[in-house]
């Protein structure tokens, strides 16, 4: 029974075999797909991991490359920082020097401006000085021609007497007059013999001819208007010689002095102007004998020491203050 069964289940069983055989090699041939695509699969694996592996490799060297470029970038970069330090210390060492010279600059336009401004300023104080000193130069130029006004004048005050002088010796040798013209003082002495006789004060005729002839000619000389504002005073002297005393020769002297005058007043031949300033101007008088006439031996010459003389005086007050006054006008 045994054997039998046996014998049907391996008879039985050898269908199942086959099939088993049938499924077997399908799953060998599943497997074989399996492991040709594993295999497969593996291949293209690698195939992309060497590809890959390739690009990896080269993208490695790349990033090598990109690193040392990077790396010398970075250097570059480095040596730029430096060089960019640097320049940024000499941009601030010269920022430094540019506010330097800036303020520099603002003092010395600060100092322009002060200098512009005192420039002005003496611009216009020298402008007022030179309104001043033309100013000024004009009334230099006034007083100068004012200081040569006054030196003419001066010069003619001083100068005036000579002049007279000299005036009266032309105009007397011009009238062919003989007269004694003293030229220090100007005095002239006419000859009392030709006036007066002896002891007596009354004028001979000749004399008072001698007088119309030489009044007019002194006068036109004092009198004229060059003149006549510096004259002060005409004085007629009447001498006598040394005999008898002092005062009977003081009265005579005074007396012809005094006939002189009063017929000099009454004279036709003056005009009333004449006369009025001889009013103003004449003075008569006597000097006795004090100052005789002397021989060259010392010995008085009795007919010289009678005579008349003939004296004008300056206005010298009035003409020493008015160089007193043109003098401190000059200063």
């Amino acid at each position: 029974m045994t054997g039998r069964n046996r014998g049907r289940r391996r008879s039985s069983g050898g269908d199942q075999g086959a099939h088993w055989i049938s499924y077997s090699d399908m799953m060998a041939s599943l497997l074989i797909v399996f492991v040709l695509a594993v295999v497969y699969s593996v291949y293209q694996y690698y195939q992309m991991l060497d590809i890959k592996t390739k690009q990896l490799n080269e993208q490695q060297a790349e990033l090598d490359k990109a690193v040392i470029a990077l790396v010398q970038r970075e250097e570059e970069v480095e040596t730029l920082n430096v060089t960019l330090l640097g320049k940024q210390e000499e941009l601030a060492t010269i920022q430094i020097q540019l506010d330097e010279q800036e303020s520099e600059l603002f003092a010395a336009q600060t100092a322009l401006k002060t200098k512009e401004e005192e420039q002005a300023l003496l611009q216009l104080q020298l402008a007022e000085q030179a309104d001043k000193l033309s100013a000024m130069s004009t009334v230099l130029e006034a007083q100068k021609a004012e200081m040569l006004s006054q030196q003419k004048r001066l010069d003619d005050l001083v100068g005036v007497r000579t002049q007279i002088i000299a005036d009266l010796s032309a105009a007397l040798n011009k009238a062919n007059l003989k007269a004694t013209v003293d030229e220090a003082t100007g005095d002239i002495v006419l000859d009392s013999a030709v006036f007066f006789d002896v002891n007596s004060n009354t004028i001979k005729d000749s004399g008072k001819n001698l007088l119309s002839r030489f009044l007019p000619v002194y006068l036109s000389v004092l009198m004229s208007p060059e003149y006549v504002d510096f004259v002060g005073e005409i004085v007629i002297e009447g001498h006598t010689d040394t005999a008898g005393s002092y005062m009977t020769n003081l009265k005579l002297s005074q007396n012809r002095a005094l006939s002189v005058a009063e017929y000099c007043l009454q004279l036709p031949g003056l005009t009333r102007g004449q006369v009025q300033l001889m009013q103003e101007l004449m003075t008569a008088k006597g000097r006795s004998f004090s100052d005789p006439v002397y021989n060259a031996d010392g010995s008085v010459n009795m007919d010289a020491s009678r005579r008349v003389e003939f004296k004008f005086r300056l206005k010298d007050s009035e003409m020493i203050d008015e160089m007193n006054r043109i003098l401190s006008e000059m200063e």
